[in-house]
């Protein structure tokens, strides 16, 4: 029990340093990508890499995935507190929504069309 406990704060632990890395280098770098956007890719080059085990962070980040729909509460009563100006911005919204995934659907289509025709030959 004890020891489940202390693997659960480590992968936490893990979890939160590599978020703080980011953050770090976010502000060093004074980019407009997100310090998390850094930490993710930090925590998932260590454990791809081999560095850091996948079951050294998996017990922290089932926790995570369990309660994610909490971490979203905040943001839904945020867009609430602003749901005049989402309205108002309704129009580009959808527009970049749909859009974006047309886009990406037909260049994903194009490739593998062209990927699967080079298999053939």
């Amino acid at each position: 029990m004890i020891k489940t406990a202390l693997h659960t704060v480590l992968s936490i632990a893990i979890i939160f340093a590599a978020l703080f890395i980011g953050n770090t280098i976010q502000h060093l770098l004074d980019v407009s990508v997100p310090g998390s956007i850094f930490g993710m890719l930090i925590l998932f080059s260590a454990m791809a890499s081999g560095l850091l085990p996948v079951k050294l962070v998996q017990p922290g980040a089932h926790i995570f995935i369990r309660y994610m729909i909490l971490l979203f509460v905040p943001i839904s009563v945020g867009l609430m507190n602003h749901f005049d100006m989402l309205i108002a911005n309704a129009l580009p919204i959808l527009a970049s929504a749909i859009g974006g995934t047309l886009i990406v659907l037909t260049i994903l289509a194009l490739f593998l069309d062209r990927f699967l025709k080079k298999g053939d030959s």
